[in-house]
């Protein structure tokens, strides 16, 4: 294996850095010696990354971002540079989420969603890109997740967005194809046991917690830190990912149906009352890595052995039904 390309000296920006993976990747990149920008619609959460970072022993700003609006991300853009002379990794990471019916979510949430998770990519690609060019080098990480390549069940505007992000991704490796030592990365992750279904907006009924095969974010930050050193153009950084991707491009339209099922029988036993999370305004507290979830987290390597299982069990299960046709 090539050894570890040191990052230390470089700066990286992150957006949605004020908890969950965001926080995470501050931190990571922060242990390798980086200079940190981080961005958030909260101060406090950002003031909290910022001084996490500082305790760390490296420089660090925040800058109070939303990604949905193009001006303000130009404003980040203009802010890094300040702060050290060049951007060197651009983490593509803020996002939020709106759970339930689809017509049920106000459509001012569901048009939020996508300007939040597809356009703040967008944006962040935009204003970065012409520097790295400038520089005739760069990294752009985006944290995409598991959902670019299979639907969330019943959160219908926040998988057109991730969709929508891997084809916009995947266009833009064409236009920086004659630029070396620029480069586009795509990370593709499971669930993660973060703060961010603590923060998501929930409609129709629907309360829920992270399940406890859900990824270790610290293990998705050092995945995004592995890209920075060796860039390449995707990455499913989880057995379950990969699982996940590989079973739903067999059976897509079982495993749909019967995750969306799940979900509504959630909602007929939860029966929660409406819940807008953080969609319109900054994430409330928790601001931390860790989100809460359902049972005791087991160990890894229970994990494994479940997810495994479960994989192996569904394919078969499905398979069997397929040829049975």
């Amino acid at each position: 294996m090539k050894s570890a390309k040191s990052l230390r000296g470089k700066t990286v920006v992150i957006t949605g850095g004020s908890s969950g993976i965001g926080r995470a990747a501050a931190e990571a990149f922060a242990l390798e010696g980086c200079n940190i920008v981080v961005a958030a619609r909260g101060k406090e959460g950002l003031d909290e990354t910022v001084s996490l970072c500082r305790d760390l022993d490296v420089a660090a700003m925040g800058v109070p971002t939303d990604v949905s609006i193009a001006g303000d991300v130009q404003n980040l853009v203009n802010k890094a540079l300040q702060f050290n002379g060049r951007i060197d990794i651009w983490v593509n990471n803020a996002g939020v989420m709106a759970s339930g019916k689809f017509e049920e979510i106000p459509i001012e949430l569901n048009e939020q969603v996508i300007k939040t998770n597809l356009f703040g990519y967008m944006h962040g690609a935009y204003s970065v890109l012409p520097v790295f060019k400038k520089q005739q080098e760069g990294i752009l990480i985006n944290n995409i997740s598991i959902g670019g390549f299979m639907p969330a069940p019943y959160s219908a505007a926040y998988s057109s967005a991730k969709f929508g992000i891997r084809g916009m991704m995947e266009c833009l490796h064409g236009e920086v194809s004659d630029f070396p030592d620029i480069h586009i990365c795509n990370l593709y992750p499971q669930i993660q046991r973060s703060t961010g279904n603590m923060h998501s907006a929930k409609y129709s009924g629907l309360d829920f917690k992270i399940p406890p095969f859900a990824a270790d974010p610290r293990d998705t930050a050092a995945s995004i830190v592995q890209l920075a050193q060796h860039p390449k153009k995707d990455l499913f950084p989880d057995f379950t990912s990969m699982i996940l991707k590989n079973v739903y491009g067999l059976f897509p339209k079982p495993i749909m149906n019967t995750a969306s099922a799940a979900m509504r029988v959630l909602m007929r036993v939860k029966k929660a009352p409406n819940d807008s999370g953080n969609v319109l305004i900054p994430s409330s507290e928790p601001h931390r890595i860790y989100g809460e979830t359902m049972f005791p987290l087991p160990s890894r390597k229970t994990t494994l052995a479940i997810v495994a299982g479960l994989g192996l069990g569904l394919s078969y299960m499905l398979f069997k039904t397929k040829s049975s046709k």
